[in-house]
C-alpha cells in the first residue's frame, strides 16, 4: 500500500483538486545523485511557466535517502514498497491531482524544462503525448544494443501488432490526461508498463502524438536489465497479440499441413520426391497443432473481448452472423467425415481378414479429421462459456 508524504510547495503547487493543471510524477530507487535536481527542475519550469501544478516523487524502496531529499526539494513523496518501475509509478498516478501527468524518469536523462510542450499538446486535445528520443540522443546516453537493435525492434514490433505509428515507445518521458487512465486500465508492475500504455492507448483508439526530444547520459546506476527486461517486453507484446501468438501462426502450420496431405493423397511428384505416408504424417500433425493453436488464439481474444472489455471489430461480425451452434454443426461435420474414414477403413481390414491393413493413408487422414473436429467442437464450447458473463448482463 502506497503512502503519501506531504511538504511544503511553491505558490504555483499550493492549489487544490481540479485547479491543478499538471502532476509531474518522478518515479525514484535510489537515485540521490540526482532526484534532488530533478524536483528544482521540474518545479522550476511549472513556476516559470505559470502552470499549476505539483511534483511527486513515486519512492520505490530507497535506501539511500532519495525520499528525504526529494521532500527536501519540495516534492509530495509517494511510498511504494512494491517494486518495479510500473508499480511506482501506479502509485504516482493514484496519488497526482493534476489534470494532466507527466511522467519522467529520475536519472536527468530528460529535460524538465520540455514539460511546457508536453502540456500543450495536451492543451491541443491529445489524450497521449509521448516524446521521441531517437533522432536526438546524446553521445553516451544510450548504448548502442539499445538505440539501434532493442528499442527499434520491440517498438517496429509493437507498431506490428498494434498499429499505434509510434516512432519511440519506451521513452519515458510522456504526458497523459487523469481521466483516461481508469481507462487503460494499468496493472504492469515492471520495464513493460511503458508498453503497456502505448498498446492500451491505441486499443482505446485515444489520440495519440509525439514530438521529437533529447535525451542525456544517464547520472547514476541504470536499473535497466538489457536482456531480462527486454524480454519481458516482448512477452508483454506477444501475449497482448493473440493473433500474431496463436492465430497467425496456427493458420501457417495448419495450411502448410494441408497442402503437405493433398500432395501426398495426390502421390504428387516434387522435386523428384514422392510423398508418401510418412510425408503425410507430418501432414497430419501439423493440421492438429495448427487448429489446437487457432483454437486457443480464438479463446484469447474472446477472452480479451467479453472479460477485458477490448474491442474486436472481427468478433463482432462474426457474432453477428454466427451462434454456437453453427460452429458446433461445421466441427461435428469434419468429425463426422473423419469417423466415415476410419469405419471405411475398418470394413476394408475386415473384408480382408484383418491382415495387413493396407489404407494407412486413409486412416491417418480420419484421425486427423476425427481429432480435428473434437477439437472444434471443444473450443467453440470454450468460447462460448468465456462469452457467459458477456452475455448474461
Amino acid at each position: 500500500m502506497a503512502s503519501t508524504t506531504d511538504t511544503p510547495a511553491p505558490a504555483t503547487e499550493a492549489l487544490e483538486g481540479d485547479a491543478l493543471l499538471v502532476s509531474v510524477v518522478i518515479p525514484c530507487l535510489n537515485e540521490a545523485e540526482t532526484i534532488e535536481e530533478c524536483v528544482v527542475r521540474a518545479r522550476a519550469a511549472l513556476r516559470d511557466n505559470g502552470i499549476p501544478g505539483e511534483v511527486i516523487v513515486a519512492d520505490n524502496g530507497s535506501t539511500d535517502g532519495s525520499a528525504e531529499m526529494a521532500a527536501a526539494a519540495g516534492a509530495r513523496v509517494i511510498h511504494q514498497p512494491e517494486r518495479g518501475y510500473g508499480s511506482a509509478y501506479l502509485a504516482g498516478f493514484g496519488a497526482a491531482r493534476g489534470k494532466y501527468i507527466v511522467m519522467a524518469d529520475a536519472d536527468l536523462t530528460y529535460d524538465f524544462a520540455e514539460i511546457p510542450r508536453f502540456v500543450q499538446g495536451l492543451d491541443d486535445g491529445a489524450d497521449m503525448v509521448i516524446g521521441n528520443r531517437m533522432a536526438n540522443i546524446q553521445p553516451g546516453a544510450m548504448p548502442w544494443l539499445h538505440r539501434y537493435i532493442g528499442n527499434p525492434i520491440l517498438t517496429g514490433i509493437l507498431n506490428l501488432f498494434f498499429r499505434t505509428g509510434v516512432s519511440d515507445a519506451h521513452c519515458g518521458m510522456r504526458g497523459i490526461r487523469r481521466d483516461v487512465l481508469p481507462r487503460l486500465d494499468l496493472r504492469s508492475p515492471g520495464m513493460e508498463f511503458a508498453s503497456e500504455m502505448v498498446i492500451r492507448a491505441s486499443k482505446e483508439r485515444l489520440d495519440i502524438r509525439q514530438f521529437p526530444i533529447e535525451y542525456h547520459p544517464r547520472v547514476g546506476e541504470s536499473k535497466l536489465s538489457t536482456w531480462s527486461d527486454g524480454w519481458r517486453h516482448l512477452r508483454f507484446l506477444l501475449v497482448h497479440s493473440p493473433t500474431h501468438l496463436f492465430i497467425i501462426p496456427g493458420f501457417v502450420l495448419a495450411a502448410i499441413g494441408t497442402l503437405i496431405t493433398i500432395l501426398t493423397l495426390a502421390e504428387a511428384h516434387v522435386l523428384g520426391h514422392t510423398f508418401r505416408e510418412h510425408t503425410l504424417i507430418a501432414g497430419s500433425l501439423l493440421m492438429v497443432v495448427g487448429t489446437q493453436t487457432i483454437g486457443m488464439g480464438v479463446c484469447a481474444r474472446a477472452y480479451g473481448y467479453f472479460l477485458m472489455g477490448e474491442r474486436s471489430p472481427v468478433l463482432d461480425r462474426f457474432r453477428l452472423r454466427f451462434k454456437l451452434e453453427d460452429v458446433l454443426l461445421a466441427g461435428v461435420a469434419v468429425l463426422l467425415v473423419g469417423l466415415a474414414a476410419m469405419v471405411w477403413v475398418a470394413v476394408v481390414w475386415a473384408d480382408r481378414g484383418f491382415g495387413s491393413l493396407g489404407e494407412e493413408r486413409f486412416a491417418i487422414l480420419g484421425s486427423t479429421l476425427f481429432i480435428i473436429g473434437i477439437q472444434i467442437v471443444f473450443s467453440a464450447f470454450l468460447v462460448s462459456i468465456i462469452g457467459l458473463r458477456r452475455t448474461s448482463n
